[in-house]
């Protein structure tokens, strides 16, 4: 039999019989490694498990800690559900049931209504089939011969989809397992045996192809994971981030609210969670002047001609607000800032001694998204971005590309936030520009990771059409993953716009464009600062740092004194006067979550001290007034810290 080489991770190569199996080639390294592996990646792509290799190639095996491996398993479990759902419901039809970033979802049609109840019959019988431990069987098909099998099987949406699939560029599969068929491009499991621990999480409805036109279907989503330890540690973390949810202690906390009525996806800030707004704001501004921003503000609307020359005309326009007719002009509500930036760049000539060009912005844009998508603070419709556009040379990329990244990364410190993971999204199949900018931008971006010794994944062919980016990722308090950061090149706009400047050579020559955002915007970032701190914000974001406490009105007078000298030093205090007993006070200002209560009775009115209590951690004795002020002042003042 012939030979083929297999080349792993680590370099090494070795030779196997053609027709071997991954699941072959796991099983010769270790026992171990082949119960782990869910599948391999070959030369790039994801194959099954028990699929023949006949050709030399490169090899990843594939377990549940890979993000590939986890959308392999998740697919897999998403059928497993699919045929649960046709052995209880038979005249079930199906829609479509992808594996998402956490677990996975089918859409299906059937004759009642599901309820919680239901979900937990489901589950059972899942588990109950992956016992059975049926293979995975792929067989494919032409495109008559799927059209055939689903059009007698009844299932409508099979058929629909069949019927848009272009079979001369795409294989045509379906998947067996047990007595369930579907239709799928895979790869699978092996067999339903490895599926152990299953949780079906909850109903929505869907409309059939995210069109309201078409009929409504159910959508279950569920997870599941290989061991029962994994499925303990989920469902804890999805009952904390309930608790942690930005909505309900947003209302709890009185920081901001929604009005449907009003106007959906829009945000009102209350008076605690302006304050902290205002303590980001005003830390992103300082950061940015003592770190060679300059500051700009521009309109929230511009003629139409200017979303037309920038291409939002063209690729946006979906979600654009419709326009405004005004003294007989055109005008849009604006989507981003660019356009304005670029028309303050192009006030005047400038030469490449101005360059580079740093300009940051708190901008509030405005951007349609649909109904069914809005969600608290982390999809709205009006939003403020931290926006900066940075304008260089070509001689200065590189350096500009690790400045944004050492500045990302001191800001996400200040917030709290250490684990971050960086991206690096490369040339999609449609773009502008021509080669040698790409692999220049590209090669610059890659530079600038490796110069700061930072590990990172590239997203092949995920930049945008008008260059390559650096997505930064950011972890929790939970360890969810946010998408936040962005770095990321522009080819598109300087020519659109013609923007120039003028060389040591004395000749015209195009400027390179970044547009970066660290935070995002101001609405998604403070969601996600909410329910990483479960609304115990660090002192010096909290909207109320300390509660002054008097234990009776006697001591109203030394309560005020202390109020005062705390608000001379520029702390966010609040006098509670209310007529209730000192345990209630306590009791409700650790529920409003508030860092510090200073409490003052005789003792401390006698001694010119306070008794401090300290937020989840109680009593913390007697402490003169001029040391906690000390005390608080450095604790406020040590979130900030400049580039070096």
């Amino acid at each position: 039999m012939n030979k083929i080489k297999i080349t792993f991770p680590d370099g090494n190569v070795n030779e196997f019989d053609k027709g071997v199996t991954g699941y072959e080639i796991a099983e010769s390294i270790s026992p171990g490694l082949a119960k782990e592996t869910l599948a391999v990646k070959l030369n790039g792509s994801i194959i099954e498990l028990i699929k023949p290799i006949t050709d030399d190639a490169e090899i990843k095996f594939l377990t549940f800690k890979d993000k590939d491996g986890k959308e392999v398993y998740w697919h897999s479990t998403s059928h497993l559900m699919a045929h649960a759902i046709q052995e209880i419901y038979p005249e079930a039809k199906f829609g479509v049931g992808p594996a998402i970033d956490a677990g996975f979802y089918y859409d299906i049609d059937i004759n009642s209504t599901l309820h919680d109840d239901d979900l937990k019959k489901i589950e059972d019988r899942m588990i109950e089939l992956s016992k059975q431990d049926e293979m995975f069987e792929r067989v494919e098909l032409s495109k008559k011969e799927a059209i055939d099998f689903f059009e007698k099987k009844g299932d409508q949406y099979k058929t629909e989809l069949l019927s848009e699939i272009d079979e001369n560029n795409e294989v045509i599969s379906i998947y067996n397992e047990g007595n369930f068929t579907d239709l799928c491009r895979g790869p699978h499991l092996p067999s339903t045996g490895k599926i152990k621990y299953v949780k079906l999480l909850n109903i929505s409805g869907s409309y059939w192809r995210g069109d309201e036109h078409n009929k409504q279907l159910q959508r279950i989503y569920g997870i599941s994971f290989p061991k029962k330890k994994m499925l303990d540690e989920y469902l804890f973390m999805l009952e904390e981030a309930k608790r942690r949810d930005h909505r309900k202690l947003g209302k709890q906390l009185d920081l901001f609210s929604t009005h449907e009525e009003a106007g959906a996806g829009l945000i009102y800030w209350h008076p605690k969670g302006a304050r902290i707004r205002n303590e980001i704001e005003n830390y992103w501004r300082k950061a940015h002047l003592d770190n060679g921003y300059e500051l700009l503000y521009s309109p929230h609307m511009g003629k139409s001609w200017l979303w037309e020359k920038s291409g939002h005309l063209d690729f946006y326009k979906d979600n654009m607000f419709a326009e405004m007719k005004i003294d007989e002009q055109a005008y849009y509500i604006k989507p981003m800032n660019c356009p304005f930036h670029i028309m303050i760049y192009k006030t005047k000539l400038r030469s490449y001694r101005d360059l580079p060009l740093r300009w940051a912005e708190l901008g509030t844009v405005y951007r349609y998204e649909k109904s069914g998508v809005l969600h608290g603070l982390l999809r709205v419709r009006g939003f403020t971005q931290d926006d900066a556009h940075i304008f260089c040379t070509n001689d200065q990329v590189e350096a500009e590309i690790i400045e944004v990244i050492r500045f990302a990364i001191m800001m996400w410190k200040a917030f709290g936030f250490e684990d971050l993971k960086f991206y690096l999204s490369t040339k999609p199949e449609k773009a502008v520009g021509t080669d040698e900018l790409w692999i220049k931008a590209e090669d610059s971006l890659k530079k600038a990771l490796e110069a700061e010794n930072l590990e990172y994944e590239i997203d092949e062919g995920g930049g945008v059409f008008y260059g390559p980016k650096i997505d930064i990722k950011i972890n929790d308090a939970l360890k969810r993953e946010w998408q936040m950061s962005t770095i990321q090149f522009d080819f598109n706009l300087p020519e659109r716009f013609d923007m120039t400047y003028i060389g040591e050579d004395g000749h015209e020559h195009r400027p390179f464009m970044i547009h970066r955002a660290l935070l995002g915007s101001i609405e998604r970032f403070f969601g996600v600062l909410i329910e990483h701190f479960a609304g115990s914000f660090p002192v010096w974001l909290a909207p109320v740092q300390v509660a002054v406490i008097p234990v009776s009105q006697n001591f109203f007078d030394y309560a005020a004194k202390v109020t005062n000298e705390l608000k001379k030093n520029d702390i966010r205090v609040e006098f509670d006067k209310r007529n209730e007993k000192i345990g209630y006070k306590i009791r409700d200002w650790e529920t409003q979550k508030v860092p510090y209560m200073l409490i003052l009775g005789e003792k401390e009115q006698s001694a010119g001290n306070i008794s401090l209590r300290k937020h989840k951690m109680g009593d913390q004795g007697a402490l003169g007034l001029s040391d906690f002020i000390d005390n608080i002042t450095a604790e406020i003042l040590n979130k900030y810290y400049k580039i070096n």
